[in-house]
């Protein structure tokens, strides 16, 4: 199938491509049951029924491309500080904050004027993480990534998390393609309208072609997929590279939202990319921070010994992605530089956008703001620290499902590090805050579940802790009412060392893998999300339809104010 190409009128800011965008119209930000609380006066886009007009280039030379990329937003429509959280006055005081779409303006903006052949991309997960999206869906990520002059998407798993029809209420909202190359969304014919395998876009005297992939562990870690499926993606690249190569496009960018791990297999078995652009893992590529996973970027072979290059950032939108690419005649990359450009207080807000911004978030405080109880000392929500073991955050998040789910009969709660997305502050915590950390509203399952198959459990989440660039390390369990150890030089499936269980006099005792035991999680791991298909398949006596989970975790931290929790011991790695 030959994709649509696209042609985009409208972008307050220049856009150094030509792009045939053909899309149907549509009320930006003027529809659903929140649109009241958006001030339409602020609009600062509105796609108009006319886009066949086409944005003139500056001169540069065709042979240089710059690629400007974003991936897993996660709603950070604000600056947020070095945890991910809300930027509280302080911290601003003390230039301590990072990101935002303000700063990401000033940023693109400022290339945008020495750069004439320039792609701004986003790697996908532009939704959930924060109270934008929870209250407004992706109405809010479509105003600003429409205003800054985005040029392509792939999808990312979360942007399937509150179903199809939400995710095509974006695609007709934003005024550039959105590209999957491995989705069938044939059966939602509302979605697949607007998400194509790839786009050619023109820039300079050049063509580009742009392929999506959207990570194939969709189907277990998000649950809003419906009818569509998503198909192995390495076929459905080569197939779209072939069909890029036959129409004589010679420079083509992969944007994957696949992890790391598989960008690198991709990019050593398929010949034809040039550039993959990458998200889903959070990998931070950096040729300067001894703390990125390879050099920015990280250059490798094709089969047939072309070269490739993949860059990703570490998410939240911390920092923006550069890369400047050198072609020869025949489209192969010949030389590159690059960075990423951390968005730390050293630039400067853009005080439009920010204003735009501000105006929404004031309609969402007067909800959010609203003091629930302290905290002793600040809870980190980091990748670094609940995804690959025992940290405070996710011992308080246990003990409130365990507080709240023990008159069901729970002695056992245990909680996907993936689903905690952001900290607590010390001092004051609010309702918002609590919001963000668990912004999925998932509810509360209880249900019972043999010894053998809660140990299964557990070596199920720890089975990625050595794969960091696979993206898969969110299913890590934080637990509560059991303590756990792993040795991860062991092959998965064989980590777990013991398990014991707390009884109700408070003494631990081994499980015993032929007894039963009632336990309590979220309802997306219960119906099997990140492959916890043993909670789907061989639980016994279950009730799906707890509370949420935010609202407990807010209740129970109403109780036991002040909160200080610790790390216990709940989980120990053994080396």
């Amino acid at each position: 199938m030959k994709a649509k190409s696209w042609m985009v009128r409208g972008l307050l800011l220049a856009v150094p491509v030509v792009v045939t965008l053909l899309l149907t119209n549509c009320d930006y930000l003027a529809s659903g049951p929140d649109s009241d609380l958006i001030d339409s006066q602020a609009a600062l886009l509105a796609p108009q029924p006319d886009r066949e007009a086409e944005i003139s280039l500056t001169s540069a030379d065709p042979a240089r491309l710059t690629i400007l990329h974003t991936n897993d937003v996660h709603a950070h429509v604000l600056q947020f500080n070095k945890y991910g959280a809300h930027c509280s006055p302080e911290e601003t005081a003390q230039s301590a904050c990072f990101g935002g779409v303000a700063r990401l303006a000033t940023e693109v903006a400022h290339i945008r004027a020495e750069h004439g052949n320039l792609l701004l991309l986003d790697a996908g997960d532009q939704f959930q993480g924060s109270l934008f999206y929870n209250r407004f869906k992706g109405r809010v990520a479509a105003r600003f990534m429409s205003r800054l002059g985005y040029q392509a998407m792939t999808l990312g798993n979360h942007e399937f998390d509150d179903g199809p029809d939400n995710l095509a209420q974006f695609a007709r909202q934003v005024n550039f393609p959105l590209v999957c190359a491995n989705l069938d969304a044939s059966a939602e014919p509302e979605l697949a309208a607007h998400v194509k395998p790839y786009v050619i876009l023109h820039v300079g005297g050049a063509r580009v072609g742009v392929i999506g992939a959207l990570s194939e562990e969709t189907p277990e870690i998000s649950v809003g997929l419906r009818n569509s499926r998503v198909l192995p993606a390495e076929p459905a690249i080569r197939k779209a590279v072939r069909e890029l190569t036959a129409q004589g496009v010679d420079r083509i960018i992969l944007l994957s939202h696949l992890g790391l791990g598989v960008d690198r297999e991709i990019g050593e078995s398929v010949d034809g990319l040039d550039v993959i652009v990458g998200g889903h893992s959070h990998s931070l590529l950096s040729s300067s921070d001894p703390g990125a996973l390879g050099p920015y970027p990280i250059a490798l072979r094709t089969p047939n010994g072309g070269r490739l290059l993949i860059v990703t950032t570490d998410g939240f939108g911390k920092s923006l992605g550069r890369l400047d690419v050198v072609f020869d005649r025949r489209g192969h990359v010949m030389d590159w530089s690059g960075k990423p450009r951390l968005l730390d207080a050293a630039v400067e807000e853009d005080q439009e956008v920010l204003g735009d911004a501000m105006q929404i978030w004031e309609k969402l405080s007067a909800f959010t703001d609203q003091c629930i109880g302290r905290a002793e000392r600040r809870l980190d929500g980091g990748k670094e620290s609940c995804l690959f073991g025992e940290c405070p955050l996710g011992n308080l998040i246990a003990d409130a499902l365990l507080w709240s789910t023990q008159p069901q009969g729970a002695r056992i709660a245990v909680y996907n590090g993936g689903g905690i997305r952001s900290g607590l502050p010390d001092g004051e915590i609010s309702l918002g805050a609590v919001m963000e950390v668990l912004p999925f509203g998932n509810t509360i399952s209880v249900f019972s579940l043999t010894g053998a198959d809660l140990k299964a459990a557990l070596e199920h989440g720890v089975s990625r802790v050595t794969e960091p660039e696979m993206g898969g390390t969110g299913r890590f369990l934080q637990v509560a009412g059991l303590r756990y150890r792993f040795r991860p030089a062991r092959a998965s499936g064989s980590r777990i060392t013991s398990v014991e269980i707390r009884g109700e006099d408070g003494e631990w005792t081994p499980l015993d893998e032929q007894a039963t035991y009632r336990l309590a999680t979220n309802i997306f791991l219960k119906r099997g999300g990140d492959g916890f298909t043993m909670f789907a398949e061989r639980a016994l006596d279950a009730y799906d339809f707890g509370r949420r989970d935010c609202d407990v975790v807010a209740d129970y931290i109403r109780q036991h104010s002040p909160i200080h929790p610790n790390r216990e011991g709940r989980v120990v790695r053994e080396e």
